[in-house]
């Protein structure tokens, strides 16, 4: 094919993927550019959360462990900087919140109630539960194809670089075309990282497979399930526990275990880990007396940590408020190509 038949092959591929899937594409990116600053509007929106200092005592997560909205609880987050109270995660998709110094509740989220969280369901589910999960995956392929053909289409001939970032104001169809295509192409190499990164959520065994297959790395061992044990567990000796495993990490989050499971799941950020809660984990019996495992994030193969850097990256939480702000601006930037792309094919239809 030769290169002039290949372009306009190729342009008009970009034409009909971008008014496929454009508009989603806008909306994932607008979503997206809020849930960035997902933890400072949640301060702004509920200012209760704000107003504690972030400790974390056992004895105040006992107390949330044996309350009655304790029910259906799976995990809590303790306190932090950015979030000072105790996060409760529920099966069914609510959030408790819970007062750091004597564990009384202070808010429950639930979905489809708050406008957060149906933001938050939409980016990643599209409000379909697993279903839209899935359709999520299949509509970031043509996103995909979108952005390389578009790197294709733009790029320059030798000497041209400077000029094809250039934008025009007149006439309308060159206005629309400079700002589409510039736009496109300063931003691409974000937005490419953004769409594989979420693609890796939907597909993790594919993107675990060739990480792995390429750099190293062999899955955990499966735990074998410790003995049931109905007995309270004694959270001052776990979580020493779990310190002591590792001693420069810091706890972020503990699951409650069901009454008929024994092993405490604890999952801790070491130092240099990029998840914000942390990928290193160390799993303890009830008593805390027992270390049935113990996973230090960053002695695992490179396939494997850069498979756990996706979600850190995806968010914007490396790099401080300088990264946040340009993967939000990369989400934006997604919608104003979806419409100036829009605005370019309307201007250049033919007449009558």
């Amino acid at each position: 094919m030769r290169n002039g038949s290949l372009r306009r092959w190729l342009s008009r591929l970009h034409l009909w993927a971008g008014l496929s899937v454009g508009l989603i594409f806008a909306l994932l990116g607008i979503s997206g550019a809020v849930l960035v600053f997902h933890n400072p509007l949640l301060r702004w929106q509920y200012p209760q959360l704000a107003e504690h200092a972030p400790v974390a005592h056992a004895q105040v997560l006992h107390h949330i462990s044996q309350s009655p909205h304790a029910n259906d609880l799976s995990s809590l987050d303790l306190p932090r900087p950015a979030l000072p109270v105790w996060q409760g995660h529920y099966r069914d998709g609510s959030r408790g919140y819970f007062a750091p110094d004597d564990g009384r509740l202070l808010l429950i989220r639930r979905p489809g109630k708050d406008w957060l969280m149906f933001l938050h369901d939409f980016h990643v589910k599209l409000l379909a539960g697993k279903p839209g999960r899935e359709v999520l995956g299949i509509l970031a392929w043509p996103c995909l194809l979108l952005l390389l053909t578009g790197l294709y289409l733009w790029w320059p001939k030798p000497g041209g670089f400077w000029l094809s970032l250039r934008w025009y104001r007149q006439p309308a169809l060159r206005r629309w075309h400079s700002w589409h295509q510039s736009t496109g192409a300063l931003i691409l190499p974000m937005l490419l990282l953004l769409v594989l990164t979420g693609l890796s959520f939907v597909y993790p065994n594919l993107f675990r497979i060739g990480l792995t297959s390429v750099f190293g790395g062999t899955p955990l061992p499966m735990l074998e399930e410790p003995a049931a044990n109905h007995a309270d567990v004694d959270w001052q000796t776990v979580l020493e526990s779990a310190q002591q495993a590792l001693p420069d990490a810091r706890i972020h989050r503990v699951s409650l275990p069901q009454d008929d499971k024994d092993a405490v799941n604890i999952r801790l950020q070491a130092a240099g880990e990029w998840h914000p809660n942390g990928r290193s984990q160390v799993i303890v019996s009830r008593d805390g007396k027992t270390l049935h495992q113990v996973v230090d994030a960053r002695r695992q193969a490179l396939g494997q940590r850069i498979q756990m850097s996706f979600y850190p990256l995806h968010i914007g939480a490396v790099g401080g408020l300088a990264m946040q702000i340009f993967t939000a601006l990369a989400g934006l930037a997604a919608a104003f190509l979806f419409f100036t792309g829009l605005m370019r094919w309307w201007r250049g239809r033919p007449a009558g």
